[in-house]
Order: C-alpha cells, then structure tokens, then sequence
C-alpha cells in the first residue's frame, strides 16, 4: 500500500491519513521550504481523530485519485492534529472565522509561502452539495487566483494576517476597561447564567447543547458563599438532565462531546478525556455539596471508563474515542428493541426498554435516517417515576436494572469498538489526574488515587526532560514542546497528587513547573501568560488564552495553580502574580462572563478566606487519620488547602503549613485554620465534622 510522509508521525489522526494519495507533508521546514521554492500555496488542513467530518472528507476528498492529483499539482499539502499544535489551530481558526462567520473541523485553509491565510473555510464536499461549493470547484478557484490575481491575494493575506495578530497577540489587552476585583464579579456572572438558563432542560443555550463543568462549579460555589437556592437548582437540574440523557453513556460510563439537540438525547459520540475529567470533577463536588448517591455513582462510573478504556499501558491517559465505529456516527451505543428484549428476554427486557427509552420505531432515526430502528439508552422519566408506574420498589428496579445494564455492556463489548486515539496530551492527563485524586479522595476509592499517581510519574518519566515538558506522546516518542496549559494543567493535576498521597515530592514538582512557566510564557508587556514559548515555530501570531471553552484557558489554570501554590508554599509573590493575570481581565469578566468560567472559579478561589487544613498523624491507629480524611472530604471545601505533617524519621520538606504543628498528647490532631485565624488543634472526627459544618 503506498504512503506518503505521514507514515512517520506520532499523531494517530496523521496515520490516518498516510495511505492518502495525496502527498501530504507534516507541519514543518521541509514543506514550507518547497512552498517558497515552487511558489506555490499551501493546503493546510486541520483535524482531529475523533472528528466525524474529518473522517468523512478524508473518504470522499483525500482518498479521491482525481483531488489528489489536483492536490499534488497545484499546492504542498499539510496536515495538521489540531491536539498536537493548538496554536496553529487558534491562529487559523480565528482567520476562518474573519472570513466565514463561523468555524469548525475540519478546518480547511490556503496559505501564502509565508503562511499568512488567504481563503478557508471547514468541511467541503467533493461536489456542490446543500449550498456547499465543492472541493474540486474550491480548489480551481484558489487556483486560478493564485496565478492570476497572485498581487491582490497576498496583499490580502497580509491584511487577514494583521487582523489574526491583532486579535490573538494584541486583543486581551485592549479589551474593556478594568474592573475591580470583588464578589460583584461573581454575582454579576450568576446573574448572566440564570438568564440563558434553559428551565426545561437544564444546561445554557439550545442546540447544539455542551456540557459546562465551568458553570457547574461556578454555581455550586455561589450556593457555598451565598445560600443562594436558585443558583443550586441550576446546577442540580442540568447534573441531573445530563445524567438521564443520551450524551452519558448509560452503559459504559463517561460522557460524549455534546448534545446535537437541546434534551440531552443525541450525543456527537465521540468521546474526549479532557470533558470527562472536569465533568467527573462537577459530579464530585455536586455529590459533596447534596450527598447525592446518584453524582457519586456517575463520577464513579465516569472514572472506571477511563481508567478502563482510556489508560494506555504506562499509566498514561489516552485522548479520545472516535463518534463512527464501521463507518457510522454511533453505531457502537444503539440498540433496537428485538435486541434488547433477545438479551433480557420479553419481561426484564421489556421492562428495561419502558425505563430506558427504547422504542420498537428508535427514538434517533428522526435525527441520522440511516439509524431507522435504533435507539440511545437514555432515562426519560426518573427512576422514582418509572417504580411507581411499574408497581414496584425504587430500590428493586435499580437492581434489576444494573443486572440488565451489565448484560447489556457484555454485549456490546464485543462489537466493533471506535477508533481509539491513544496519544497522550499533557494538559489533559493534568486534568485527569486531578479527576482521579478528587475521586479517591470523595469516593473513598484508592484505585483512582492509584492511576493517578502512575499517570503523575509517567509525565515525569516520558513527557518532562531538559526543563522541557512535551505537549504529547504516543508509543515512545514525543511530539513538541508543551504549552501554557500543558504546564498550568499539570502543575495543578501534581498538587492535587500531594493533597492526595501527602508525598512532598509532587508539591516540588508542581512548584518547578510553575517556575519554568513563568519563564517560558512570559509576556513583557502585561501580566497574561503567552500560549506559546520561544520554542514553538512557524507561527504568524502568539496569543495570551483567556477564554475558557471545553478546555479552560492556559491563563485561568495557571492562576488556580499560583493562588493553591501561594499557600502550601508561602510564596505572596505568587499570589500577587496571580491577582494581576486576573485583575488584567476583570472587564471581560464583567462584560462576558459566560466565556471565563474557570478564570471566574480562579477569582472565587482569590477572594475567599483560605480553609488549610493540616493533619498530623499520632501514634494511635491509622484508622484514626482515615477517620479524619473521610469526614473532611465528604465536605464541600471549595477554598481549601490540604497538608499533613511527616512521619517520624522522614526528611524534612519544608513545608511551610505544616510547620509547628504535630499530635496533641500522641493522639493525631487537625488543624484548621481560614483566613489568618486557627483554631485549637481538633482531636476527634466528630468534632472536626461540626467545625467545618459551620463553614457553610
């Protein structure tokens, strides 16, 4: 089977596409010196591996012999993982969007030798489809302005290219006049999600619906601050829509990327690592602050998917699972009524089919016609509801239900699985590692504590050499320096791991990271951390990422790890740096809250009194310390710091919250102190459980 250059790279979507026809070249020096050589435009797409309409140009367009040739003669072709290089993706996104209004993947781009874009757009059919113009008919054009009009398209690509910098490079400084820094930013940022609230369905806006842990946690702070009622309403109402839907894998576990329609229903299958760690986070502390048994076992049920179907075999997390298994979006989540009452037989499976929403007609077959039939598992009324129709005990439904769930997932074990991205990002295995140790500490569950850990020594271990942190990694070999998130979101996932396992060695580990970001990303010019560092390449533009969307922003994380590292560490010099990345953009905040979500939990996390809490184990049973942690993690302390003393005989860390504090009377002891008052050491769990009852 011919190949082309691809064949070579770390990235399991450029695999994908080595067998193309199309002469495609990895992002680098040697295409874009053959650019400047022959004079001719670059053809850049972008993609990922889980994408559906990536998979589906490639088989219509890139597998095509006569596009390929078109290709091959008139441009040097360059594709590009937009997980692997966010940066080019965030600069060639925002010029597809300068030109069409609108953006997406695949993205599709013509470039100048020197990279400045001059036409784009996202998917293209081969042929003129539903207003779409055509690849081939694209291509000509691009052509024909190339070599006839080549003057004005480069006079314009520099115009578009100006604009890129403008917005990218120069834009968060020149936003909204500076606001102060207070709880009125919050409550203004409630405010605006109670207005684009949908109160029948729960989560903000309509089709297509994603899901906002950002939101999420945002509201449940307001409801610790505050009391405030509604603000958890929101919260419980959209955690509990997204937990009976279709986008939740009722199956396996774990979330899909987004909801196409507004209920919750028709998921876009693909599944991604970075949406499952902060949801898991979301349900996790929605299950601290109601006790619901219901958050507790879908954070459970999310954690148990990746560690089983996302871990690769170094303790690694692995990036995503695709939407199309056999060549259709969903095919390996839906079920039709016959195979549902042939695996449970006619009562138990007619019984499962009512509570779960199965139809003999499918229920998504108004959605994809080539699902006529089939149905996605989903909860439409709740469980109580279903019990009382069914004459049955709540508790005895469940049971059988889990029974049927567990057949069901043998089952479909044995289908076709989707494709599988197994490359590690560094910023998402940060946040997945904090996911894992907020689930061994909540869930009582040191399997999660486990994985973490292992992920934890694998970044240091394969990702991290030379005072240089790799952006990914995929059977060996790495692909690129890390960006501001990679650092930011590790140097979080690490503090977490000391709050966890109380091992000093990750909290110096998170301090180094944070050291080398604050140099490799430093911006004379304002205190908001560049994206990329000297040692990115080829780009037109360097952005300063504020805005938070399915992954928050390099900048609100780097602040979250500042402010927690500020108070294990005692270093105010980073709490300062901090306030100002935030202060730099309280106008935004203001006046578009809902884009700085997790910058706005990174303020919540500012203005509070801190909560330390310090642990200092005596010589009584370990059951005691165990005692101690169950009682302070079965509360919702969003503002809280976790420390404990070292055992007798350990080197010292020099850990300054730990300091002066040890057991009373050879019995271990909390202390707990917020803001700059402490309280007398603790010395029972009871005791200690009614003390932080009153921090509510």
């Amino acid at each position: 089977m011919p190949t082309n250059r691809l064949i070579n790279a770390t990235s399991p979507y450029l695999l994908q596409h080595a067998h193309n026809p199309v002469d495609w070249y990895p992002f680098g020096e040697e295409a874009l010196m053959r650019s400047k050589a022959e004079e001719k435009p670059i053809f850049l797409s972008i993609g990922y591996s889980a994408c559906h309409w990536c998979h589906v140009m490639e088989r219509e367009s890139f597998e095509n012999p006569s596009i390929a040739a078109v290709l091959n003669r008139d441009f040097v072709c360059v594709k590009v993982d937009r997980e692997e290089r966010p940066d080019l993706d965030e600069i060639y996104m925002a010029a597809v969007v300068a030109m069409t209004g609108a953006g997406g993947w695949p993205m599709s781009l013509f470039l100048t030798p020197d990279l400045e874009p001059f036409y784009g757009g996202t998917y293209y059919p081969p042929e003129d489809w539903y207003g779409r113009p055509g690849f081939l008919r694209v291509l000509g054009m691009v052509t024909e302005a190339w070599t006839g009009r080549r003057d004005a398209v480069l006079t314009g690509a520099a115009e578009l290219a100006a604009h890129v910098r403008e917005r990218l490079g120069s834009g968060p400084l020149s936003g909204p006049a500076s606001q102060p820094l207070d709880a009125t930013l919050l409550d203004g940022a409630v405010r605006a999600l109670a207005r684009s609230y949908d109160s029948a369905d729960g989560g903000w806006g309509s089709a297509p619906k994603f899901p906002s842990s950002g939101s999420i946690e945002l509201l449940l702070r307001h409801t610790w601050r505050t009391g405030d009622a509604p603000s958890l309403r929101m919260a419980v109402h959209t955690l509990n829509q997204m937990a009976r839907g279709g986008m939740y894998d009722q199956l396996g576990g774990g979330f899909h990327r987004y909801s196409t329609d507004g209920e919750w229903l028709v998921p876009h299958f693909e599944k991604m690592l970075y949406d499952n760690a902060q949801l898991a986070v979301a349900y996790l502390e929605a299950a601290q602050l109601t006790g619901s048994t219901l958050y507790r076992r879908v954070a459970a049920e999310t954690l148990d998917y990746v560690l089983r179907d996302l871990t690769g075999p170094q303790g690694e997390f692995l990036s995503s699972e695709d939407a199309d298994s056999e060549g259709e979006e969903g095919r390996f989540y839906v079920w039709t009524h016959a195979e549902i009452l042939d695996a449970l037989g006619a009562e138990e499976g007619s019984r499962f089919a009512r509570t779960y929403g199965v139809k003999e007609g499918g229920n998504f077959s108004s959605h994809e016609p080539y699902h006529a039939g089939q149905s996605i598992l989903h909860l439409p009324k709740p469980l109580e509801t279903v019990a009382t129709e069914l004459g049955m005990d709540t508790g005895d439904l469940e049971t059988r239900l889990a029974a049927g769930r567990a057949r069901l997932f043998t089952l479909r074990s044995a289908r076709v699985r989707p494709g599988l991205d197994d490359k590690a990002v560094a910023a998402w295995n940060g946040l997945m590692i904090s996911a894992c140790c907020r689930g061994a500490q909540v869930l009582d569950a040191p399997q999660y504590a486990d994985a973490a850990v292992r992920a934890g020594r694998f970044l240091i271990g394969e990702m991290f050499g030379d005072g240089v942190l790799l952006r990914s990694w995929r059977a060996g070999r790495g692909a690129g320096p890390g960006y501001l998130d990679d650092y930011a979101d590790v140097a979080n996932g690490f503090i977490d791991l000391y709050e966890t396992s109380f091992d000093p060695a990750w909290l110096r580990e998170a301090e180094r990271f944070m050291e080398l970001l604050l140099v490799e990303f430093h911006d004379p010019e304002g205190p908001a951390l560049f994206h990329t560092s000297a040692r990115h390449e080829g780009i037109i533009a360097r952005s300063r990422p504020v805005q938070d969307g399915s992954e928050p922003s390099g900048n609100s994380m780097a602040a979250q790890a500042l402010l927690r590292l500020s108070r294990h560490l005692d270093r105010s010099d980073w709490r300062d740096r901090a306030m100002a990345i935030l202060g730099s953009q309280s106008g935004l905040l203001t006046a578009a809250p809902q884009g700085f979500l997790k910058m706005l939990n990174a303020v919540d996390l500012a203005l509070a009194d801190p909560v330390e809490l310090v642990i200092a184990p005596g010589d009584d049973a370990p059951q005691t310390e165990q005692a101690f942690l169950h009682v302070i993690h079965h509360h919702f302390l969003p503002h809280r710091s976790l420390a404990r003393t070292l055992d007798p005989g350990e080197r010292p860390a020099n850990l300054p919250l730990t300091q002066s504090r040890g057991p009373v009377d050879n019995a271990t002891a909390v202390y707990l102190c917020r803001g700059s008052v402490c309280e007398a050491p603790i010395t029972s769990p009871e005791e200690l459980a009614n003390r932080l009852d009153k921090l509510m």
